[in-house]
């Protein structure tokens, strides 16, 4: 029972004896289930990354510059050492 009072403390939660035992229950099977799929033969299976047969269509990765630093500089409301100035978020 303790790996379930572990988890409900880290919840802050107040579970009732019979909640606890449930949980702990389905704990244990889930645990079974992945024990029998670690048991599971895949030396030889491809690793399968979708069920479809199709390919992803990749643009070319070219990069250009857009803008200057100098030219968005000029539109930024707040500015220092040649960052935009922003807000703080964090008190």
């Amino acid at each position: 029972m303790l790996e379930v009072t572990g988890y409900e403390k880290m919840a802050m939660l107040d579970l009732k004896s019979s909640e606890r035992d449930a949980i702990y229950e389905r704990m244990k099977e889930l645990e079974n289930d992945f024990l029998r799929l670690e048991q599971i033969n895949t030396e030889n299976v491809q690793p399968l990354v979708s069920v479809l047969d199709i390919k992803n269509v990749l643009r070319e990765d070219v990069s250009f510059k857009r803008i200057s630093r100098d030219e968005m500089l000029e539109n930024a409301p707040e500015q220092w050492d040649g960052y935009i100035s922003v807000p703080g978020t964090l008190e």
